[in-house]
């Protein structure tokens, strides 16, 4: 299973019931963040950002502004506002484009 796969697959799911943010970090094996992580999600990380394109920008600093243009490209906001709003993204699909964000920018 990769990375992307897994991160779908545990987010919001027991045992942990992580949010986004969290899922993406746990999803990469960066369990040192997860804690921290956890007052990032339902819109809460910093500006406003979706907690998993936060946590995606947390993962590769230095790819940070690739990641976010990358993902705004795809779902056309990167506020969690305006993701849930008009744009009408489900965080599952957020999850996933960070985690793809992520994958795609680790092995550049």
């Amino acid at each position: 299973m990769n990375a992307i796969e897994k991160a779908l697959e545990t987010f919001r799911q027991p045992p942990h019931m992580y949010n986004c943010a969290q899922t993406v970090c746990a999803a990469f094996g960066r369990t040192d963040l997860v804690d921290e992580m956890k007052a990032c999600g339902g819109g809460r990380a910093p500006e406003g950002m979706c907690g998993a394109l936060y946590a995606a920008t947390r993962l590769l600093p230095d790819k940070a502004a690739e990641m976010v243009e990358g993902f705004r490209a795809v779902n056309g906001a990167t506020c969690c506002r305006d993701l849930k709003g008009a744009n009408r993204v489900p965080c599952q699909e957020c999850v996933r484009c960070a985690a793809t964000q992520v994958e795609k920018f680790s092995r550049a």
